[in-house]
């Protein structure tokens, strides 16, 4: 990673989360007061990630599950329909405006906009080996071409007779830590801003293939990705 690129990258992270968070908080009131007065009145949630350098840090999100999720259920993981998630949050989860506290992560400098997806250990340690030691050369991102391909991961976990925590285990850790592996290695602004157009176009049309037809050298998809 080039101090150029490196440069570039947190200088437009900065300018852009900046007039976001400035922008964006009077429009999200409705929805913070909505949480408050839902659910279990919680409107934000913090949780413990791995990021840059795999060092850990807190992640921000609008509160969309009951409080002691992590230890009831399916545990970090969520599934389609997941009892967990709350009626306001479900609305919030499906539209990734959950997500948009992580401004503050981008500001901060514990995340990019763009980057590997930061997970909590136990899904971290999911990974192959040769993943966990460089998956983090680069800060942890909102988006990136993991969390583009697997946007409708709660549907796969749901798949019926597997076990939920073994699949993520066996099948979509290894796959997930391939596609991170790949954006490694063409990382570039010009990438980026592919990745956050992409982002935008599968929240809005969740249905389409076009990061496939957009990156012909992906990693192939296992058959169960498209089933």
């Amino acid at each position: 990673m080039t101090p150029l690129y490196s440069f570039a990258k947190r200088f437009f992270d900065v300018l852009i989360s900046g007039v976001a968070i400035v922008i964006l908080t009077p429009l999200l009131s409705p929805v913070m007061l909505a949480l408050r007065l839902t659910g279990e009145g919680e409107v934000f949630y913090k949780q413990k990630r791995i990021g840059y350098r795999n060092t850990t840090f807190g992640i921000w999100k609008f509160a969309t599950m009951l409080k002691d999720s992590p230890n009831l259920g399916t545990g970090s993981l969520t599934v389609r329909g997941d009892p967990r998630v709350t009626p306001v949050g479900r609305s919030l989860r499906a539209t990734k405006v959950n997500e948009l506290p992580q401004l503050i992560n981008v500001l901060t400098g514990d995340m990019s906009f763009v980057g590997p997806r930061p997970q909590v250990q136990v899904d971290y340690d999911g990974y192959p080996p040769h993943v966990r030691e460089r998956i983090y050369e680069v800060r942890p991102g909102v988006t990136g071409i993991g969390s583009i391909v697997f946007r409708d991961e709660e549907r796969l976990l749901s798949k019926p007779d597997i076990d939920p925590r073994a699949f993520y285990r066996d099948e979509i850790a290894p796959f997930k830590g391939e596609l991170e592996m790949w954006y490694l290695e063409h990382k570039s602004l010009w990438l980026d801003a592919r990745l956050v157009f992409l982002t935008v176009w599968v929240v809005l049309r969740p249905e389409s293939d076009v990061v496939y037809r957009t990156f012909s050298d992906l990693p192939a998809r296992p058959a169960w990705l498209t089933d």
